[in-house]
């Protein structure tokens, strides 16, 4: 659907620099020939890119549109040439797509030991606050939830998703009655947690009171700092539990549908490097989830999470 290659380069520089003859010195070309290009390339497609507005250049609605996916692909195209010279150099750029949460908590305490694992490896980070969902896309891999009655995607399974009240020692120590528990609530999550759990290990008996983030590392750093009970995904606070930086507030586990995984990218090929990677961190926390089961062997927690 292109007349040539160039009519990209040189609507992209149009669009970036809002001017025709801006983009003509930056292309080292004269403005009646980007005017004529752009011309050309309207036609060709049967719309408008630009306004033309008192020497400025004003995209389109239609522009603005090409100009997003011009932008993303040009983008593309610069990390393959970075990568490409990062193996010249004998080094691979591998980006997960992963909660700031499971950054925050899990992944942080061993990135020194995942840097020993893979000495050649540059790790970058598409970070989300919130839930985890949306494509995996333009990165090597992405954790997610899926529902386990939604057809697979080709995801790797890291384990159910399987929660617990969790809170600090201090705090699970600091037993008044009459004192009501500080429920750390997840902004985002429906209805109250809490409420599921008719006692809780901190044998506080007064009206609960209520912390809400919408940033679940803050929840987890909130419960480490004693201010209350937060409701623990395991993918997030096994390393806590198994320190005792956090601590069972409860001797139930909640479970529910969903299925973390791995994604790949929907839209490249799965690097060797990747799935590595990727193998590496499922071992990980498998490893961690047994070790904490047998901390807690109470909560059964190993045939609740696989």
């Amino acid at each position: 659907m292109l007349p040539s290659s160039n009519a990209l380069f040189v609507f992209d520089a149009a669009a970036r620099n809002g001017s025709f003859t801006a983009a003509a010195a930056e292309l080292n070309v004269t403005q009646p020939a980007v005017s004529r290009m752009l011309g050309q390339f309207e036609e060709h497609l049967g719309v408008r890119l630009f306004d033309r507005k008192a020497g400025r250049a004003v995209l389109t609605e239609e522009g603005e549109l090409l100009y997003r996916r011009v932008l993303e692909g040009f983008r593309s195209i610069e990390s393959g040439l970075v990568e490409i010279e990062r193996r010249r150099k004998g080094t691979e750029t591998v980006t997960l797509s992963v909660s700031s949460a499971f950054t925050t908590h899990w992944l942080m305490p061993r990135i020194d030991k995942l840097q020993k694992q893979f000495p050649q490896v540059d790790l970058r980070f598409q970070l989300i606050s919130g839930a985890l969902r949306g494509p995996v896309e333009n990165v090597d891999l992405g954790m997610r939830f899926r529902d386990r009655d939604e057809p697979s995607s080709g995801g790797t399974l890291i384990m159910k998703e399987v929660m617990l009240p969790m809170c600090s020692p201090g705090y699970l120590g600091e037993t008044d009655p009459a004192e009501g528990n500080t429920i750390i609530r997840l902004a985002e999550t429906p209805g109250d947690w809490a409420v599921d759990y008719t006692s809780l290990l901190t044998g506080r008996r007064g009206a609960a009171k209520a912390l809400s983030f919408t940033d679940y590392a803050v929840v987890v750093q909130a419960a480490l700092l004693g201010q209350g009970i937060a409701l623990g995904w395991l993918t997030v606070t096994s390393h806590w539990l198994l320190t005792g930086a956090l601590v069972p507030a409860s001797d139930t586990l909640a479970i529910t549908r969903r299925l973390c995984e791995f994604m790949p990218p929907r839209n490249r090929t799965m690097r060797p490097i990747a799935a590595e990677i990727r193998d590496w961190i499922i071992a990980q926390m498998r490893n961690e989830l047994a070790a904490v089961d047998r901390l807690y062997p109470r909560l059964g927690l190993m045939p609740a999470c696989y």
